[in-house]
């Protein structure tokens, strides 16, 4: 895989279920593009659950800077969260949050037990998803004058560039959408077409 893609799931994955010595546990891959995204899902979760006894979990976000959480709730510290995430990496995923939703059987399964059976919920989840692979891409507005507008449109088709925007007014404004790995050559192809101005777009 080149370093401009990422691996990722578009639709939540089926509800998966590992069961051990009574105890059940339900998994869940979500997909997820913020934290306020996160927490919204991990409610529904809960509200879904609310007999269950714990609802451990781990996230990651970003493409270049990854950002992770894990998340015990109330389980031994490292027994539930951590090992989740070990298959959120064993998958190569981000943007993605993985729960696993317990319910106590009565019998104590002991930290080794708890690393398998949530592990096991995770790695159960994500071969219940549908995994893709998706391109690392820079967004760019370029701004010009209507004369321009035939040139700066024959760089679009001829690139096959994805328009996402386009503001036309007395001057005229177009966000495209490239793969990183072309931005650098794809703003000298516009840099070139002076007085056309091509800049990111935070």
């Amino acid at each position: 895989m080149t370093t401009d893609t990422y691996k990722t799931i578009d639709e939540p994955g089926r509800e998966s279920l590992y069961k051990d010595k009574g105890s059940k546990f339900y998994g869940y891959a979500l997909p997820v593009k913020n934290e306020k995204e996160i927490e919204a899902a991990l409610e529904q979760l809960k509200e879904q659950h609310h007999k269950a006894r714990h609802c451990c979990y781990a996230w990651q976000l970003g493409t270049t800077d990854l950002r992770y959480r894990v998340n015990d709730d109330g389980e031994p510290t490292n027994s539930a969260g951590k090992p989740i995430y070990g298959q959120i990496q064993a998958f190569g995923l981000t943007n993605i949050l993985v729960a696993s939703v317990r319910y106590f059987g009565g019998i104590k399964l002991g930290v080794g037990g708890l690393i398998t059976a949530y592990k096991t919920s995770a790695k159960l989840a994500l071969e219940a998803s549908a995994i893709k692979i998706k391109t690392i891409d820079v967004d760019f507005k370029i701004s010009f004058d209507y004369p321009k507008m035939s040139s700066v449109m024959e760089i679009i088709n001829r690139e096959n560039l994805h328009m996402f925007n386009q503001i036309l007014e007395l001057d005229c404004q177009i966000f495209i959408r490239v793969r990183k790995r072309d931005a650098v050559r794809i703003v000298k192809l516009f840099k070139a077409l002076y007085p056309v101005k091509i800049e990111p777009v935070e």
